[in-house]
Formats: structure tokens, C-alpha cells, sequence
């Protein structure tokens, strides 16, 4: 499990602990598991899919946005 929040301009979208997000990056679909390498990079349009530790899913839209992970946890900035 990892820290993660999504949030725009306006609200935050989700805040919490997660075993997994998969993004939709300029560069191809990336999934961040917990120990990621830490990383920056941007994301383009499509969904980002997040996986809680009971199983569930949760799905969100994104036109665009920049994805940072770092020790600490991820941040995504839509």
C-alpha cells in the first residue's frame, strides 16, 4: 500500500492508501505498484484506474495531467 491523491485546479479527486494505479502516459499505460522508482512524467487522455487492498476499483476520466512518484507516495495533477 501507497499514499495516493488526485486532484485538480478545483477539488480534490482522491486521497488515500492504494495497492496500485494504472495511468494513461504520453509514452504508454503505466501501473505504479508501491516501491516505484521515483518518476515524473505527463499523461495524456484516457482513465486512471485505482486499486484499493479490499479489491475494489475505482475509475477516473483525464484529458491531461503530470504524474509525480516519489518515496513518499504519488500525486497526480490533473
Amino acid at each position: 500500500m501507497f499514499p495516493l491523491t488526485i486532484t485538480t485546479v478545483t477539488k480534490q479527486l482522491f486521497a488515500g492508501d492504494v495497492r496500485s494505479v494504472t495511468l494513461p502516459g504520453v509514452s504508454g499505460e503505466l501501473t505504479i505498484l508501491k516501491d516505484h522508482v521515483p518518476l515524473i512524467t505527463t499523461l495524456k487522455k484516457g482513465a486512471i484506474t485505482v486499486r484499493s487492498s479490499g479489491g475494489g476499483e475505482e475509475s477516473y476520466p483525464v484529458e491531461r495531467g503530470i504524474l509525480e512518484v516519489s518515496r513518499s507516495g504519488a500525486v497526480v495533477l490533473l
